[in-house]
């Protein structure tokens, strides 16, 4: 299957797998997925991910989702920065998902990291997406 947007496709996945209250749900490995999952780890919205092959023999990464007294852990994730609109931001302009509560993940020229980090270490980039 073609994907024209991996992250938007991973997010849905991970939206959809929540709503149905799934343990875990896998989805097509690739470097840029792989960081954006190792942000929500780090931020707490997911307990984890492993790689592993798919029915293929392609890469897969299985990731494990995180609920909290029965309900998910990730209330809201949303696709920012789209293919048809890419959205970067300066430093100074980084969105704050929920007055600080939620995370914005971005790539920057130093890595995919979250806006918390971005402004720690000074630098913009584009907004893959943000989470509450």
């Amino acid at each position: 299957m073609n994907v024209n947007d991996p992250i938007g496709d991973m997010l849905t996945r991970i939206r959809n797998a929540q709503m149905r209250f799934k343990s875990t749900v896998r989805t097509p490995a690739s470097k840029l997925r792989g960081r954006v999952l190792e942000v929500l780890v780090a931020e707490g919205y997911i307990r984890g991910f492993e790689a592993v092959e798919g029915p293929r023999g392609l890469p897969e990464y299985e990731i494990a989702l995180k609920y909290f007294d029965g309900m998910p852990a990730i209330k809201e994730i949303k696709r920012v920065s789209k293919p048809g609109r890419r959205v970067y931001s300066p430093v100074e302009t980084l969105p704050s998902v929920r007055q600080g509560l939620g995370v914005a993940i971005v790539s920057t020229s130093k890595g995919v990291m979250s806006d918390a980090q971005a402004r720690a270490d000074k630098v913009g980039g584009e907004v893959l997406c943000t989470v509450f």
